[in-house]
C-alpha cells in the first residue's frame, strides 16, 4: 500500500474525465487498507445550506450552497469545519490542522469552538488498493491540503489554484486552459 493520503488533496490529472471528476479537488478524510473516502470540494450545486440542512446554515461558509461530494451515497451529507484549536472539544474529528468533520445530529450551539461549515452531498469512495491503482496510472496527482482550500470562497478556480501553488512539473497545469477547445 502507499502512504495514506488523509489531510491531502487528490488533483484530477487532465486526462481523467470521468464526468464526476473532471478538473476535481478531493479532499480526503480517510485512507487505509480498505480503502479511501474524500469529498470533491470543487462543485458547488445551486441547493442553499439553509433549504438543506436545518439549524446550519448561519455556519456556512460562502458560498453557502451544498457541495457535490462525490457520487457514493448521494444523499447523505459530510460536514466539513473548521475549529479554533484553543476552544475546540471532542465533538468533531480531525483531518488536517484546524479542519475535521463535525456530526449534523448535534446543534451547532453545541460544538465549541466551531468555526465555517461546509456541506457535502455523497463523497468519493475507493476500495481497498483501488486508490493505489489510479494513482500508479497517473490518473490523480497528490498535493499538500492548505485549510483554505476546505473554505475556498472561489471554488470554480480551486484545480489551476492548487496546481499553481505546487513546486513540482504539476505548477505548468495552472495554466492548462478552462475550455481546451479555446487552446
Amino acid at each position: 500500500m502507499h502512504d495514506s493520503t488523509r489531510g491531502r488533496l487528490l488533483v484530477a490529472a487532465p486526462t481523467l474525465v470521468d464526468r464526476n471528476f473532471y478538473r476535481s479537488v478531493v479532499f480526503i478524510l480517510e485512507h487505509n487498507e480498505e480503502g479511501a473516502i474524500g469529498v470533491v470540494l470543487n462543485r458547488p450545486s445551486e441547493l442553499p445550506v439553509s433549504t438543506a440542512i436545518e439549524g446550519w446554515s448561519e455556519q456556512a461558509t460562502e458560498p453557502a450552497v451544498v457541495f457535490l461530494g462525490g457520487p457514493v451515497s448521494p444523499s447523505s451529507v459530510i460536514a466539513l469545519a473548521s475549529f479554533d484549536l484553543a476552544t475546540a472539544g471532542e465533538r468533531w474529528n480531525q483531518i488536517l490542522g484546524s479542519i475535521g468533520t463535525v456530526d449534523l445530529e448535534v446543534p451547532p450551539e453545541q460544538v465549541p469552538g466551531l468555526g465555517g461549515v461546509r456541506m457535502f452531498a455523497g463523497y468519493a469512495g475507493w476500495t481497498g488498493g483501488q486508490l493505489e491503482a489510479e494513482l500508479v496510472t497517473g490518473s490523480w496527482f497528490v498535493v499538500d491540503a492548505e485549510p483554505d482550500d476546505v473554505r475556498t470562497a472561489n471554488p470554480g478556480e480551486l484545480w489551476w489554484e492548487v496546481c499553481a501553488r505546487q513546486r513540482s512539473s504539476i505548477r505548468h497545469l495552472a495554466h492548462y486552459p478552462h475550455d481546451p477547445r479555446h487552446n
